[in-house]
């Protein structure tokens, strides 16, 4: 299956996956969570307390496993980790499914945090079965375009966006023909691309929730970016939107333009 706007297959792990992924963390509702599914959506992300996704996936998935793409993971703390095996095995119990596609170590900030340890533990989830791919989230680009042509990498998530466009020179040229997948998040950068900056004029045009999301998914090196929708409303437009399908020239120029000034005016924020 050759890659298109909408679909694509996942990065070396292949089969069918839908470009636009579905986090559940602030609580859409399990209407929200039915309605992706129903729409064709495959790739859930989800953390334990994401019980709205978790209770929908219990219910729906045995019939047509293969049809879906799980993903969740374990947290990396500032002196510690969550334990990955104990981790994958709740959420196994969570969702009654038989193993998860994709488990990431998340919160990976320095490269000392992924540890020999750590390393070892994501091998032997890798090896057990129970995962169909190890993957880590890391704010240090060059560390993760490191890790995923090493091969210690199934997948990497990275925060991509209009504000933030490193992935573009440190992680998308330097991705191995191994073809790890690539999860992007955080695609309205945490909100601050739908709203006016400090000092913007009045009357200057703001992007919507699906412009970011349209943005990101027109960079081909991106498998899936995940969406965080509050509401179905929400979900809906931002769905629409995304199937319009990749931005012109003129629209990829703002979404850019837009970005540099929310940069600017933000640098503090990750």
């Amino acid at each position: 299956m050759e890659q298109d706007f909408l679909r694509a297959p996942l990065g070396k792990l292949g089969g069918s996956v839908f470009r636009l992924g579905l986090s559940a963390s602030y609580r859409p509702g399990r209407s929200t969570v039915h309605k992706a599914i129903d729409e064709g959506l495959n790739y859930f992300f989800f953390y334990g307390f994401d019980t709205q996704m978790t209770a929908v996936l219990r219910e729906t998935i045995h019939a047509r496993r293969d049809r879906f793409v799980l993903a969740t993971g374990a947290y990396n703390y500032i002196i510690a980790h969550q334990n990955l095996r104990k981790t994958l095995e709740n959420r196994l119990r969570q969702t009654r499914a038989e193993y998860i596609d994709v488990f990431h170590f998340l919160g990976v900030m320095k490269p000392k945090q992924l540890t020999p340890r750590v390393r070892d533990e994501l091998q032997a989830l890798r090896e057990s079965g129970l995962v169909r791919a190890v993957s880590m989230s890391c704010h240090d680009r060059k560390f993760a375009a490191r890790m995923a042509r090493e091969g210690a990498l199934d997948a990497i998530m990275i925060r991509y966006n209009a504000a933030h466009r490193g992935a573009e020179t440190e992680i998308f040229p330097e991705l191995p023909d191994s073809n790890p997948a690539v999860v992007s998040y955080t695609a309205t950068r945490w909100s601050y691309l739908v709203r006016r900056p400090r000092g913007y004029p009045k009357d200057g045009r703001i992007p919507t929730a699906g412009m970011c999301y349209r943005f990101v998914l027109s960079n081909p090196a991106v498998h899936v970016c995940l969406t965080a929708p509050s509401n179905l409303k929400q979900f809906e437009q931002n769905l629409a939107e995304v199937r319009r399908g990749p931005l012109d020239e003129e629209e990829m120029k703002f979404m850019r333009d837009f970005g540099d000034v929310v940069y600017g005016k933000y640098k503090y924020f990750m």
